[in-house]
């Protein structure tokens, strides 16, 4: 089984756990968001596949996941998202946040949590394992959505759509590479 990276508050790593160990003890553990824009400033969205074990059918960002034991984040981000999405492109650090969600009797998720943004026209080519379908959003009609239909989305996704807001796109010089 896969292992995730146990950290503290601070992301220093204290330890390994089984994935799905960390998930049932709420154990905190390095993970990473991936939000891919396009040139119409559009949200990729994947729905994540039925066979997922916890938040299966709920829409999320592009990709995430956890980095391996002695993977930096840079190899990691761009291994998941070509096996989530099948995509390529440049990726920046945007930001880091701690979270915790109880997403079932038996599950909780509490990841330190690391988001990478990038932008790019390139269309996804799905891992039907992963990923069930996606879409593209402006950020108007996500925030309306997610507000108005919370329960559609995963936690995490939630907490990062509360960062994004108009400013958010305005303050952020990315360079774009169709």
């Amino acid at each position: 089984m896969d292992k995730v990276i146990l950290v503290d508050e601070n992301n220093k790593k204290i330890g390994l756990e089984d994935k799905l160990a960390a998930h049932q003890k709420g154990l905190l553990h390095r993970a990473f968001s991936i939000l891919i824009f396009n040139s119409s400033k559009e949200f990729l969205l994947q729905r994540r596949a039925n066979n997922k074990y916890h938040t299966p059918g709920l829409w999320t960002n592009t990709c995430c996941s956890h980095p391996l034991h002695n993977e930096s984040y840079d190899d990691a981000i761009h291994r998941r998202l070509y096996e989530e999405m099948g995509m390529e492109c440049n990726l920046e650090k945007s930001y880091s946040f701690v979270y915790k969600s109880k997403l079932n009797e038996n599950l909780t998720e509490f990841e330190h949590d690391t988001v990478f943004i990038g932008q790019t026209n390139k269309k996804p080519i799905i891992n039907k394992s992963e990923v069930s379908e996606f879409r593209y959003v402006n950020i108007n009609d996500l925030l309306i959505e997610v507000e108005s239909n919370p329960n559609s989305f995963t936690p995490w996704f939630k907490m990062i759509v509360n960062n994004l807001d108009n400013y958010f796109f305005e303050s952020k010089n990315f360079s774009f590479n169709a």
